[in-house]
């Protein structure tokens, strides 16, 4: 997430925050009153074990509302508060957010309050982990951090230092103000539908081109940047049609998905599509070569070697900057692995394109079917390229869609000025 401040619109936003059991719950305070100062309302959930390290009357005093450890209490005024707590906010944040509780959201486990909220929850969720080093990086808990991202959950990364344990490492709690920002800017892209009027087309995955029968030519692409993208899309507001090749993860709720196996099947589907397209993004690593003939029968093992004949696919990037509507935006994707900026401009240049999203595919960090991406986002008439250090692909789609949303405020204004 990014730490630039983010202003809210005046009307208030309503902000749930979550309270784990940790020796970190005490920062949660500093995270309500940031949220506060940010124009939120804040509600406070907090398992039963937080309370043992900060008591329900600070947060209560903080809030001004009554804090919620168990909905069955007696003095709880709302019998079903799980349900009306869940889904009357814009946005929960579960910080700190426990090993323990991390675990429960990932399997489904709806044991007390706060859990019960988050299985009920209409809205974004971020989360803010933080545990000691060795909980952290054991494999149950990167496999449930690893399912929450792809659940759509936001989470801040811990810091690296010393723990109240003595351990030095990362799991320390984000510092709260980094909290309340990558808070701030969820909100503000989820509820400023500033995509709210664009129709969005995107290509996604890998496309495959038979041999025969059982064999193809195809490449690593699993999707997800290419849902990421629809994903966040979708939240921004907008209409989202995704064109699908063959991915390994399951596309994200809310968007129309269209499927297509080849390069040519692609082409045909994002031309009949692309008429209504107000924004088209090339995500899919489509495949440029495909065989001349397709053998009809498996083809069997007997010579030492085996030639086949290659042509070219439909270049379905140029097919769409050179077919497109007037106002149409159009993105690329280059993956490359040398030259990085050199052969991104190039393919901006030569393809006619309003932005391309370059990224070094030998990065052991961000490769192919990673959860983590780090680009370069190039624009045609910018000559300064936007270098994104490492973050999440949902994180990194947002930030291609800012710079899809400034260009199209570009236009508007060239438009008007000509006029």
């Amino acid at each position: 997430m990014s730490s630039v401040k983010v202003q809210l619109p005046a009307s208030s936003h309503k902000v749930a925050l979550g309270v784990c059991g940790g020796i970190a719950a005490y920062k949660a305070a500093e995270v309500l009153r940031g949220l506060q100062r940010a124009g939120c309302s804040v509600r406070v959930a907090m398992t039963r074990r937080a309370c043992e390290f900060v008591q329900p009357l600070t947060f209560r005093a903080l809030s001004g509302s009554h804090v919620i450890v168990d909905d069955y209490a007696p003095d709880n005024p709302d019998p079903i508060a799980h349900i009306t707590f869940s889904q009357s906010v814009d946005l929960l944040v579960v910080a700190p957010a426990t090993a323990n509780i991390i675990a429960k959201f990932a399997n489904g486990v709806a044991d007390d309050f706060l859990t019960s909220t988050y299985l009920a929850c209409t809205s974004p969720v971020l989360l803010a982990p933080a545990m000691n080093t060795q909980m952290l990086q054991h494999p149950t808990t990167q496999r449930n951090l690893k399912q929450l991202r792809a659940d759509g959950i936001y989470i801040i990364e811990p810091d690296d230092g010393e723990m109240a344990c003595g351990t030095i490492g990362p799991g320390r709690l984000s510092e709260p103000d980094r909290i309340v920002n990558a808070a701030l800017e969820i909100l503000r892209r989820a509820y400023a539908a500033d995509l709210s009027r664009e129709r969005v087309l995107i290509t996604v995955g890998a496309t495959r081109e038979e041999i025969d029968p059982v064999r193809f030519i195809s490449n690593r692409s699993s999707g997800r940047m290419g849902f990421a993208l629809a994903q966040a899309a979708h939240q921004r507001g907008a209409e989202v049609i995704v064109v699908a090749g063959v991915t390994t993860i399951d596309p994200p709720p809310g968007i129309t998905v269209l499927k297509a196996t080849t390069a040519e099947e692609m082409a045909s589907v994002v031309g009949s599509e692309l008429a209504r397209a107000t924004i088209f993004i090339g995500a899919a690593a489509v495949a440029d070569y495909r065989p001349t003939k397709r053998a009809d029968q498996k083809i069997k093992k007997q010579a030492d070697s085996l030639t086949i004949d290659l042509e070219r696919t439909r270049d379905i990037l140029s097919e769409v900057a050179s077919n497109r509507s007037e106002g149409t935006l159009v993105i690329g994707f280059a993956a490359e692995s040398e030259n990085l900026l050199t052969n991104a401009t190039t393919k901006l240049k030569a393809k006619l394109l309003d932005a391309i999203v370059a990224n070094d595919i030998t990065r052991a960090d961000a490769a192919f079917d990673s959860e983590n991406n780090a680009v370069t986002i190039l624009t045609r008439g910018n000559s300064s390229p936007i270098e994104l250090p490492l973050m999440s692909k949902i994180d990194t789609a947002n930030q291609i869609l800012d710079v899809v949303v400034r260009l199209r405020s570009e236009k508007a204004n060239a438009k008007s000025s000509s006029n």
